[in-house]
């Protein structure tokens, strides 16, 4: 039904996630970050909303992503309909694929990489999932949109794509949180919202909000 990414990037401290489906909402359903914290990925062919904030909650509180993902899953008897990633403050990562999930189903973990799907046409999206996120790109969301070009072109969700979803949070930078609840073609138009997001006004006036570095920040009344 789904397949997402979550990545870190150890240089700036920064995290980023997408994620695609055959269904609606994408964003909303399986998607949640904290900078503090770090990110996760809840989806399944009955996704449990209360695993992505329990997860956040244990990673906030310190525990590593193998220990949210442990407690969160072991204590929910419904699990084996479920999947779950995440990836800690400190890049590592986690994950759980339920034994009922839709075929294929299946994650991959890898160092400030953890990447996931189910109701996927083979293992090789995940595989070429993998293979492009190891690649370089000019900034976190170019990345992030092609891992999910890459994995619609390798067959992605077996009954198409009807939403998608873009996460990026970075210390010194406000959240970057996009979605496409509904479209024929969403992975377009996550890319053309992310290039608008990019532009003036609303790119410029992301200099005017808190940050973590600037938990402060707001207009500065002109000199004179």
């Amino acid at each position: 039904m789904t397949f997402s990414i979550l990545m870190h990037d150890p240089q700036t401290g920064g995290f980023a996630a997408a994620a695609a489906t055959g269904s609606l909402c994408v964003g909303g359903w399986v998607l949640r970050g904290d900078i503090e914290s770090g990110l996760v990925a809840s989806q399944g062919t009955a996704p449990s909303t209360f695993w992505r904030d329990d997860g956040l909650r244990h990673m906030y509180n310190g525990r590593s992503a193998a220990q949210a993902v442990e407690a969160v899953t072991q204590a929910d008897t419904g699990r084996h309909h479920r999947q779950m990633l995440a990836l800690d403050r400190t890049g590592q990562g986690a994950g759980f694929t339920g034994r009922d999930s839709i075929a294929y189903a299946g994650h991959r973990i890898a160092p400030n990489l953890a990447v996931a799907g189910n109701m996927l046409s083979g293992a090789n999206v995940l595989d070429v999932m993998q293979q492009t996120a190891q690649s370089e790109f000019a900034t976190l969301p170019d990345h992030m949109l092609a891992v999910l070009d890459a994995a619609a072109a390798a067959g992605g969700d077996t009954r198409g794509l009807q939403s998608a979803a873009l996460l990026v949070l970075r210390p010194d930078h406000p959240p970057l949180d996009l979605r496409i609840d509904f479209s024929e073609e969403p992975l377009s138009a996550l890319r053309a919202l992310c290039i608008r997001a990019h532009r003036s006004p609303y790119f410029d006036w992301l200099d005017e909000v808190p940050t973590l570095t600037d938990r402060s920040r707001a207009v500065l009344p002109e000199a004179g």
